[in-house]
């Protein structure tokens, strides 16, 4: 039965709950989801009940699919990666590189896209669903890293890379317009690729092997933590799912109704940096 608390402090209860729990699971595997790093100014995709907040985002078969599409794509992302290009970590993201030095944390398996938990300091990171940070042709596989592909949009689109637009998740933008005179340039290399974000997009499969690096960080470690994730997406409750299954008890730290709250033995429902700051002071580090 899970025991849950709400609030947006982290009272005595919650302390001792916690405190039991690190007592009982010294190393823990982290999965983290986009309510981790909402302080870096960076927009999630759902609400506190599970809901979407806005349209779906782009699917997998419709980027490779549709040339229009993928000028819409690039032509918001001009205006919406700014965002993310520009995020720094947050204290949550601090916390947890603190806690993996403390050897509390065995590693983070995270959905987001952002690459922050590594620019905080976390050493073992498996981003699930890839990094928006880098391209992908593919066609024949080349990689660039994604701001020289926006410069080279910027080149060929004048006047587009000053378009201003509410930011939207994992680089996208708010924005509608006429997109049909917006360049896309394919892959230098081959001529012909598509150049695609080196991210997992919905109706994607995550890669074999960053699923079976994740269940292996998972086998090693006593309980698994979520931070910041309604687990919506099949992709990371699968790890709730396989933790429940195996025994291994489940916290975590979010606000609002998540896919798996029916598998958890502890649930936090206060902001993450506080839910951190109070593990952190627990395991021994600064609180």
């Amino acid at each position: 039965m899970t025991t849950a608390i709400q609030g947006m402090t982290l009272g005595s209860e919650a302390q001792r709950a916690l405190g039991d729990f690190v007592l009982r699971h010294p190393r823990l595997a982290v999965l983290t989801g986009a309510g981790i790093s909402t302080a870096s100014g960076i927009p999630d995709y759902r609400d506190a009940a599970g809901a979407w907040k806005r349209s779906p985002p782009m699917q997998h078969q419709q980027f490779m699919g549709s040339h229009a599409a993928r000028q819409r794509y690039w032509a918001r992302a001009l205006a919406g990666f700014r965002v993310l290009g520009t995020a720094r970590p947050n204290p949550a993201h601090r916390r947890l590189a603190e806690l993996e030095a403390m050897g509390r944390v065995s590693g983070v398996i995270t959905q987001n896209v952002d690459g922050l938990h590594q620019r905080a300091g976390s050493r073992r990171v498996i981003d699930l669903h890839g990094r928006a940070d880098r391209v992908r042709c593919m066609g024949c596989g080349a990689n660039r890293m994604r701001h020289d592909l926006h410069a080279e949009l910027a080149r060929l689109n004048p006047g587009w890379a000053e378009v201003a637009a509410r930011a939207a998740p994992d680089g996208d933008a708010d924005l509608e317009a006429d997109f049909s005179d917006f360049r896309v340039p394919g892959c230098s290399r081959c001529g012909s690729g598509i150049w695609k974000p080196d991210v997992v997009f919905f109706g994607d499969s995550v890669p074999r092997e960053s699923v079976e690096r994740a269940f292996a960080l998972l086998a090693e470690s006593d309980a698994l933590l979520v931070v910041g994730s309604s687990l919506m997406v099949f992709s990371g409750f699968r790890f709730a799912r396989a933790a429940a299954r195996e025994g291994k008890p489940i916290a975590c730290f979010n606000l609002g109704r998540t896919r798996a709250d029916d598998l958890y033995a502890l649930k936090l429902e206060a902001p993450v940096e506080a839910s951190l700051a109070a593990l952190c002071g627990l395991c021994g580090g600064d609180a």
